[in-house]
């Protein structure tokens, strides 16, 4: 009977052993030994962890393997278990490191004179002396195969691909050698499925007939395509089947029209203008040169807005072109009532330093009563504007900045209500410090220089307040006003803020900010805002709800709720 009995309690207490929960201990390394050494523990799951002899071999298999791909292959482990604390405590001495003996790299064919290859290699860490990584062996094993595919080198492959171990002298040798081969280029181009004429698809490709192959080449006319909003689907690609026939490689555009016809609504929501629902229709090729056409119908309280535009293409369609647009606006926001006409002729150019620049003459015709004044006035309006925006990261960008310059004239002489010079610009910096931290800085200012203000019209003045400018006070409440106390809209605007973000959790932030700013006609009388807001960077963008305290306002009128949807830049 004892003999039965004893071998189940055996059974039991091992069952009970692996019952009760485990800690791993691992000491005695540091820095890259010790991450290593986690990464490659984490294959094996927390619910196996116990004290019992095959898990500590299990274990010591897994360490074994961390610190050989580090170069150190003469490791010694002793295991220790804590019955207390019911921990298993491993110590490691790693051991003398295997340095590398040889570091023998050939590259033969037409890359032996292409400096980025030699760039890859100098950067690689393999360096006689140093010690055996095995992942910059692999690195750069797969890079100079990556590159060679990435610059037309399809040919290429390794004449002698080795890294030898010699763990008994602790010495490695590295070898490979790529023999490369010729390097293609661009041959003919053959475009397929295209409804659009075939000189305007060729123009927009970054690559001549000739050129030696690059595969961002092929991605940015991929791009190029796929931006025009011709085509509902777009695949550039090297014919590979006429490999080995010739240095030139064709190349094949197939192409699938977009639909003519598209209609989009909308339906948002901010403290400035309460629900505001929208309807655009648009269509991206009007005909075979390539024409669009798009227009849009926004309703909220105050505003009602209707736009159309006419896009004709230039020679570089995405960035020079010509558009003809028309916009209808009434608005009723307190002490301006409007209806206003826009008609505009527009030139764009992108140019080589990334601004976009814009030449315009636009007609402004506008009934209005502002405050005391009734009235209506017309304005020709020849301009010029520059922009730029550039971001780095999703719906809330950890890096990003924009800028934007508009100088407007009008002269009575010459269908304007009086001379006046208009200037508007505003500045916009995201930065980031880790993960978890943002800033935005903005700073907006605009001027009207006139020998007659009140000829302008409510839509050429200047109005501050509300969620996009200085939070704390009502949408567009803060100008000059007259002697019956209605706002007129004002001369010049200057506007800032100062917003610091801290990431609480996933996607969502906290906030707190300060405003800055005054719309004014001589002197300004600067307001401030400041508060706290909470930001979330949805699936459709981000979503800001803001407290803010009009630190100037009128007493009993301090404190705004602010809630808006969309980009920060």
């Amino acid at each position: 009977m004892i003999r039965a009995i004893f071998p189940a309690i055996l059974l039991l207490s091992s069952f009970s052993t692996l019952a009760q929960e485990v800690a791993l201990s691992i000491r005695g390394l540091s820095g890259e030994l010790e991450q290593n050494v986690e990464i490659y523990l984490e294959a094996i799951p927390q619910e196996d962890y116990n004290t019992g002899l095959r898990f500590q071999s299990r274990v010591e298999k897994r360490l074994t393997e961390a610190l050989n791909a580090l170069g150190y292959y003469h490791p010694n482990f002793s295991f220790e278990v804590d019955e207390d604390d019911q921990q298993l405590i491993v110590t490691i001495t790693p051991g003398d490191p295997v340095l590398i003996a040889l570091v023998d790299i050939q590259l033969t064919g037409e890359a032996q004179d292409d400096q980025a290859f030699t760039k890859l290699v100098d950067k690689s860490g393999l360096e006689q002396g140093q010690v055996l990584n095995h992942s910059l062996y692999d690195g750069l094993k797969s890079r100079i195969r990556n590159l060679a595919l990435q610059k037309g080198y399809f040919d290429g492959d390794y004449t002698l691909s080795r890294l030898e171990v010699a763990p008994d002298l602790n010495q490695a040798f590295v070898r490979l050698h790529f023999d490369s081969g010729i390097r293609y280029v661009f041959g003919q181009t053959s475009i397929a499925g295209s409804q659009i004429d075939i000189a305007r698809v060729e123009s927009l490709s970054p690559y001549k007939e000739g050129d030696p192959y690059l595969a961002s080449a092929v991605g940015e006319y991929n791009q190029n395509l796929s931006n025009t909003e011709w085509f509902s689907s777009v695949l550039v690609e090297p014919d590979l089947s006429q490999l080995g026939e010739g240095r030139e490689l064709p190349m094949k555009v197939s192409l699938a029209p977009q639909a003519k016809n598209q209609l989009e609504t909308g339906l948002g929501y901010s403290t400035d203008v309460g629900v505001k629902g929208s309807l655009k229709w648009k269509k991206p090729w009007v005909n075979s040169h390539g024409h669009s056409f798009n227009s849009s119908f926004s309703l909220s309280g105050p505003e009602q807005t209707v736009t159309a535009g006419y896009k004709i293409p230039l020679e570089d369609a995405l960035n020079e072109y010509y558009q003809l647009k028309y916009g209808m606006k009434n608005l009723d926001n307190r002490d301006t009532q409007s209806l206003e006409s826009n008609l505009a002729l527009e030139r764009h150019w992108l140019l080589d330093n990334g601004w976009h620049r814009t030449l315009f003459i636009r007609y402004l015709l506008e009934n209005y009563e502002q405050g005391l004044q009734d009235d209506s006035g017309q304005f020709l309006l020849p301009g010029m504007s520059f922009s730029r925006s550039r971001i780095r990261g999703g719906a809330m960008p950890s890096w990003g900045d924009k800028q934007s310059l508009i100088l407007e004239f009008g002269d009575d002489r010459a269908l304007s209500e009086t001379k006046v010079l208009r200037l508007q610009g505003g500045m916009t910096w995201i930065r980031s410090a880790g993960r978890n931290h943002r800033g935005i800085f903005r700073i907006d200012g605009g001027a009207n220089l006139t020998e007659d203000f009140d000829r302008l019209s409510p839509s050429l003045r200047f109005f501050a307040g509300g969620d996009n400018n200085l939070r704390g006070y009502n949408y567009q409440s803060i100008s000059p006003t007259d002697s019956s106390g209605a706002l007129t809209g004002a001369k010049y605007i200057a506007t800032s803020s100062l917003e610091y973000q801290y990431r609480v959790y996933g996607n969502w932030w906290g906030a707190v900010f300060y405003d800055y700013g005054d719309a004014f006609n001589d002197e300004p009388d600067f307001k401030r805002g400041t508060g706290v807001g909470v930001r979330w960077a949805s699936p459709v963008g981000p979503i800001r709800l803001d407290f803010a305290w009009g630190l100037d306002a009128t007493p009993g009128d301090e404190f705004k709720i602010h809630f808006t949807m969309g980009p920060e830049l």
